[in-house]
């Protein structure tokens, strides 16, 4: 595993370069590579044939030898010139971050949409690189081939035939989106508010998931352990309910043809009624992966620093030292679009719980109402539409405070207020 460093990124950048080389021995291991070498090099003038220096591709190649690596990763992008030229210089096969993501994409996806969206990445980017690392779908293995492996019938294909399934898929991913898009008017009849999660793979996303939908989604320190969204009801301490939605995670340098094959996916977070941005802060690049996550939110057009629907969950607190861990109380006490929990031990739930509520009666109207005993049901589309407050009952009626949305208000005057 190579993290080049290069000198034009190093200024400025916010991320320290073992960081990023952690985290792609993170990304190797998440589909169960053994990584025998993890190395940062850095690149004073980047070659445009094979971006390291001579230097340094002669020291990696005495490494894969001395390793019998079967495999280099790049941590980095590479054109399909670069990734021939090292192949040739380094002796064994070659890929880069974007090859390596879209390979885990590949072996994670479940749902048919998600392994439409994946193969759909994977072939435009495999559009310009014909070479022998493509396999079919149909093989012994998840992923997409870009490592090679037993058992797998290797088959070239050429650009046209590419461009056929390219052209086939995005029209089933436009059938994906208008279904979608069918699913969402049919909640918004219900309607129950969505909460989605997004945030910077392994943040916790799905950890915190589980602990307020009491659900047993697949959880686990790997990085993209969830790809496939996964939607719970949830009922709010107020007895509000809500539809809480798990997210694909987001990574720095993720490619665009990704973002752009998840449009379906992400759509799901710009119709949210509330988004909750969940942050490992534990992290020592929290503030980088915060900034990256902040990007794609603005290519889908929310702009997170005014988007009153944000809020920051600053997760993992029980992995901090009590002096960083108070820091960050100090900071979610001053902010109320911010709280600090710890998906993992339910630390802080409660508050999240509390802000969630404010959230959504933020837009509520309370009213006084007086409804006869009788018309039950009347009392019954209160209690479900609203939040009740007090109630008294007479011998005749039953007097309400609810808490309601001004459009409920209106449709029960319509419905059942006569004059």
């Amino acid at each position: 595993m190579v993290h080049p460093v290069l000198r034009s990124e190093a200024d400025g950048v916010l991320r320290h370069p073992e960081s990023c080389l952690d985290e792609a021995v993170g990304l190797a291991r998440a589909i169960d590579l053994e990584v025998v070498h993890a190395e940062c090099a850095r690149v004073n003038r980047p070659q445009p044939s094979i971006l390291l220096g001579s230097g340094t591709v002669e020291h990696f190649a005495q490494i894969v030898e001395e390793t019998e690596a079967s495999l280099v990763i790049l941590d980095h992008a590479l054109s399909p010139v670069q990734q021939r030229n090292l192949e040739k210089a380094l002796k064994v096969k070659v890929i880069d971050r974007t090859g390596l993501i879209l390979e885990i994409f590949g072996a994670r996806a479940r749902t048919r949409e998600g392994m439409l969206q994946v193969e759909l990445a994977a072939l435009t980017y495999q559009k310009s690189r014909l070479v022998r690392s493509w396999t079919h779908l149909e093989r012994q293995r998840g992923g997409f081939g870009f490592l090679g492996g037993p058992g797998e019938s290797q088959l070239e294909m050429d650009r046209r035939l590419i461009g056929d399934r390219i052209v086939k898929i995005k029209k089933e991913l436009e059938e994906v989106r208008r279904t979608r898009g069918l699913h969402r008017k049919a909640r918004a009849k219900v309607p129950y508010p969505v909460v989605a999660l997004v945030g910077y793979t392994n943040a916790g996303k799905s950890t915190l998931f589980n602990r307020l939908a009491n659900a047993d989604v697949f959880a686990k320190d790997l990085l993209f352990a969830t790809l496939d969204p996964t939607m719970r009801q949830v009922t709010l301490p107020s007895g509000r309910k809500v539809i809480l939605s798990d997210t694909v995670g987001f990574i720095s340098d993720l490619p665009h043809g990704l973002v752009a094959a998840f449009r379906a996916t992400l759509e799901e977070v710009d119709a949210a009624d509330i988004i909750l941005h969940v942050r490992d802060v534990s992290h020592q690049d929290s503030e980088a992966q915060k900034a990256d996550v902040h990007e794609v939110m603005s290519d889908m057009g929310i702009d997170p620093d005014a988007d009153d629907r944000v809020i920051e969950v600053l997760n993992k607190i029980d992995a901090l030292d009590k002096e960083s861990r108070e820091a960050v109380l100090a900071q979610t006490a001053r902010n109320p679009r911010a709280v600090a929990v710890s998906a993992l031990s339910g630390a802080g739930i409660a508050d999240l719980d509390r802000l969630l509520d404010q959230r959504m009666n933020a837009h509520r109207h309370v009213v006084d109402l007086s409804v006869e005993l009788g018309d039950g049901a009347a009392l019954a589309w209160l209690y479900a539409k609203g939040e009740v407050l007090e109630r008294r009952d007479d011998e005749v009626q039953a007097h309400i405070q609810v808490a309601i949305d001004p459009a409920d208000l209106a449709r029960f005057e319509k419905r059942f207020v006569q004059g």
